[in-house]
């Protein structure tokens, strides 16, 4: 044991943990532990807004891999972090968020600044819990990064009242901890793993759909290999998207309400449908009734609790992705002694990949899917993409190509706007030299943009791409197809003019009007060392397509509007 107070007590824990990278804002609940960092070699990233530290954080743990760490105060600095902690917490991204609150004898008072952040965070987070003393904050630290980084990952918030931060007491730091009926499952079943081998090997037209348990698990080795063992085509959910390369001959793309013509065609032709980390919400599915309806389902899943919740399998696989799929792999194996595959499938998956969807546009502007294509051609390999949410990131999900696991993140789960730039922000930190690009809508960036002056400050030059429409795009289409064209609070009018808003902030503003400029800007910017933001203005009518309808299957996409 040593004596220390709360302050040091935290900054310890972290450090111990690995922590290296902070984002947050200060506040007066929090200023005891601002003033003890001092002391110790941790980087903190100031934001601008709590829920921008809250994305950086999010966006961090996605490119490295690691628990991502924010701060803010208590009150108004906590309930802003909200939005960010579940945006994580949905998507399975390892966040630790720490909320300053006031004294433990205000507590209950509604003191200045006072707001229960543990009965508010309660429904949006994997675990939270106050440190009611000093000696409690090494515990609520090892607690938080343990269930936070284990399992299924998720957020975990730790509260921590004023004077528990100031108090001095005798602290002891736990080595490892556990918790009564907190026991994530790693190692399958072997009678799950050979059922579900089984079933495999007699799939005469088998599908995988792989989701981003895969990249938690480091599992895109093993998912290569099984669909290249089976020869069976290979489609991703949203957050999938980088677990199977875009390149491969058997990758299908997107699967769901904006997802490919290939991957919507081949999922409800399955006859064996393998699903691996993947929850399978109403995005990736359209109408159950028409998912896979002649498939045998296998689901291989870390969190129980997701199987069976929207869609009924034959089999499920409880597991680590990456464990469950060697054992799949292994098993497969002593079943067969050949890989001889059906001929026409295979072929079936090379002609669908070149079905694309077709929006009619205004031919003085660039088309969007264009515009996507010409980025991928310019970034190198191992570039990192965020997204932000709305046409902006559906476009990006249908023509980026995505070749590696963590190099295209967006929020899926939540679809939260002005997640992508302070994402690309935090991606930016945990891999300083990989290009990062935030593709961007006009609409969505304008709810973040004041982070610019985070970028520039912290010397972090992301590069943010505008499809600039002059509207909330994807409410527009919406509005265009299914509401007969009636416009309603949408038109953003091209306001503000975001080449005078990043020279504002002191970083490089471009507009671009040809696929030419685009390129060149591209080139330099990765080259920059401020952040660059280049303007690209698109057709405000322009649809993403393929698109479901609502209450539609897969198959019912519109491929062309």
């Amino acid at each position: 044991m040593v004596e220390m107070n709360g302050s040091q007590a935290l900054w310890t824990s972290l450090k111990k943990e690995g922590t290296k990278h902070i984002f947050g804002l200060p506040g007066g609940s929090v200023i005891p532990l601002c003033d003890e960092m001092l002391n110790h070699d941790l980087r903190f990233i100031l934001a601008r807004h709590e829920q921008g530290a809250a994305h950086m954080a999010d966006g961090y743990a996605r490119a490295s891999g690691n628990v991502g760490v924010c701060l803010a105060t208590s009150g108004p600095g906590a309930t802003n972090l909200v939005t960010g902690i579940a945006s994580a917490n949905i998507d399975s991204s390892p966040v630790v968020a720490i909320c300053g609150q006031v004294a433990r004898e205000l507590i209950g008072t509604d003191a200045f600044q006072e707001v229960d952040i543990i009965g508010v965070s309660a429904s949006v987070t994997k675990y939270n819990i106050q440190a009611r003393s000093a000696a409690e904050v090494p515990y609520a630290v090892k607690s938080a990064f343990h269930i936070a980084n284990t399992g299924r990952r998720g957020a975990v918030l730790i509260d921590l009242p004023k004077d528990v931060t100031t108090e001095k007491m005798d602290v002891e730091f736990p080595e490892t901890i556990s918790f009564r009926g907190y026991r994530p499952v790693y190692e399958p079943d072997r009678r799950e793993v050979e059922w579900a081998a089984t079933l495999l090997a007699r799939a005469n037209k088998p599908v995988i759909i792989a989701g981003g348990g895969i990249i938690s698990s480091g599992a895109s080795s093993e998912l290569v290999a099984l669909s290249e063992y089976l020869m069976a085509p290979t489609a991703t959910s949203l957050m999938g998207k980088g677990a199977f390369p875009a390149d491969h001959p058997l990758s299908l793309g997107l699967c769901g309400m904006h997802g490919t013509y290939a991957a919507n065609t081949m999922v409800p032709e399955a006859d064996v449908l393998l699903i691996v980390g993947a929850r399978l919400s109403d995005r990736t599915t359209g109408a159950i009734s028409s998912f896979a309806p002649n498939a045998k389902i296998i689901h291989v899943d870390i969190d129980r609790s997701e199987i069976d919740k929207n869609v009924e399998t034959v089999t499920r696989v409880v597991g680590d992705a990456k464990n469950s799929l060697q054992k799949i792999l292994r098993h497969l194996n002593i079943l067969r002694s050949n890989t001889a595959t059906n001929e026409y499938w295979r072929k079936k998956c090379q002609e669908l990949r070149e079905v694309n969807g077709v929006s009619k546009t205004n031919g003085d502007y660039l088309k969007a899917p264009e515009v996507i294509k010409t980025l991928r051609r310019v970034l190198p390999r191992d570039s990192i993409v965020t997204t932000e949410v709305g046409q902006c990131q559906m476009w990006a999900a249908l023509h980026y190509d995505a070749y590696l696991p963590r190099s295209f993140m967006t929020s899926g789960g939540l679809g939260t706007m002005g997640w992508g730039f302070p994402a690309s922000i935090g991606a930016k930190t945990a891999r300083p030299e990989a290009p990062v690009v935030d593709i961007a809508g006009d609409g969505s960036f304008g709810m973040t943009e004041n982070n610019l002056a985070t970028s520039v400050k912290e010397h972090l030059p992301v590069i943010v791409l505008i499809l600039n429409n002059g509207m909330l795009g994807m409410v527009a289409q919406w509005q265009r197809l299914f509401y007969n064209h009636r416009y309603s609070a949408v038109k953003l009018e091209r306001t503000p003019d975001f080449v005078k808003l990043a020279e504002a902030y002191g970083a490089e503003g471009v507009r671009v009007e040809s696929y030419k400029d685009l390129e060149t800007t591209l080139n330099r910017a990765i080259k920059s060392d401020v952040a660059t933001v280049i303007d690209v203005p698109i057709d405000p009518e322009e649809n993403v397509l393929p698109i479901v309808p609502p209450g539609m299957g897969l198959k019912d996409a519109l491929m062309e509007a």
